[in-house]
């Protein structure tokens, strides 16, 4: 590929745009908010001048609404050579794209699996989908040129492709990322009203729970409209359980011990079901999730600290597979969680108070 056409410079087109012109890929930059096009230029992620003719790739990276309209555009005027989009919904646009008439053989869905709670081109980074899974959605219309095409995108932005029905794709991303924004959206918004008092007993639990709530919601009123039903039918299903969860929770309340112990397995049932859906869950660079030790430091919110940490852990020869930091209320420290394999746990943490740092048990 030695020359593309992003249309939309949001989030992800200029995060990909980025990615193709770090890599030598002549970029040209289109979007209808030009001053946007233009800072997507500024940031290095191409030009915003035309190009003189057909190019290799166009990414179309606009809202789900308009994906098939800007598609089918780009393809009636000859823009490329072949075509893909990135939204997160794909069965619609394809049923649209069909209902035009479009001739799908120089196009195909895509839906990179990555994003930030921020959006616009100032957000783009591009590394962004560095070891995310870019699902590619080929028809038996698709050439083989453009999937070739989509899968050199997709390896240039150092994704990892997964090859999936547009259909089954839908489904999938409204159990493990539509579902999951709403729930965390309706956890935060008893937030809005409560007590001052309650919200500053915020911890991290809440802070995980609720971090993909500060989302653009104009943004996910896009991406929900255009995959409505799937997202509906495991909606149901949470809202099956939260209501066994509310009957469990009202019989541990009721004076008869029988009930309180319905309750209490009620209980115990959602919570052993929530651990093994969570053990499903893929570890590190996709594989199978791991078991690590946590090795707990209390840390002062000083610049250099954590460098500091990870430095020492580096000295014994210990990697550190994973790092969560907790603030402490109202003081200007915290502590930090430092996840390593379980044969590596004593170790890290007898040579952290070595050199005097305190762990926390």
């Amino acid at each position: 590929m030695r020359t593309a056409l992003v249309i939309g410079t949001g989030l992800i087109g200029t995060s990909a745009a980025l990615a193709l012109a770090g890599r030598g890929v002549q970029v040209h930059l289109v979007d209808h908010d030009a001053a946007q096009a233009r800072t997507a230029a500024a940031l290095g992620a191409g030009t915003d001048e035309p190009p003189e003719g057909p190019v290799d790739l166009a990414v179309v990276a606009v809202p789900p609404a308009h994906v098939a309209t800007a598609l089918a555009e780009a393809m009636r005027a000859g823009l490329a050579r072949g075509y893909l989009d990135v939204a997160s919904v794909k069965g619609g646009p394809r049923r649209e794209l069909e209902a035009m008439g479009v001739d799908l053989s120089a196009y195909i869905g895509t839906h990179p699996m990555s994003g930030k709670e921020r959006s616009g081109p100032l957000a783009a980074t591009a590394d962004l989908f560095e070891g995310r899974p870019w699902v590619l959605t080929p028809t038996r219309d698709t050439h083989t040129e453009v999937l070739n095409l989509a899968l050199e995108l997709v390896a240039l932005c150092r994704a990892v492709p997964v090859v999936m029905d547009a259909d089954a794709h839908d489904r999938a991303v409204a159990l493990v990322s539509h579902t999951p924004q709403l729930v965390s959206s309706m956890v935060a918004a008893r937030l809005e009203d409560a007590d001052d008092t309650a919200v500053r007993l915020c911890g991290q639990g809440i802070r995980d729970v609720t971090r993909i709530a500060a989302s653009d919601p104009r943004m996910w009123v896009d991406i929900l409209s255009a995959n409505p039903g799937p997202v509906a039918d495991v909606l149901a299903g949470v809202a099956a359980d939260l209501e066994e969860t509310v009957q469990s929770l009202r019989a541990l309340q009721a004076a008869d011990e029988s009930k309180r112990r319905t309750g209490a397995q009620g209980i115990e049932d959602v919570l052993r079901r929530g651990n093994a859906g969570r053990a499903r869950v893929p570890g590190k660079h996709g594989a199978a999730p791991a078991a690590y030790e946590i090795v707990a430091v209390l840390i002062s919110d000083q610049p250099g600290e954590l460098a500091r940490i990870f430095a020492d852990a580096g000295r014994v020869g210990v990697n550190i597979e994973d790092v969560r930091i907790e603030h402490a209320t109202g003081q200007q420290a915290g502590v930090v969680q430092l996840m390593v394999e379980p044969a590596a746990a004593p170790v890290l943490s007898a040579s952290l108070r070595e050199r005097g740092w305190a762990l926390r048990q």
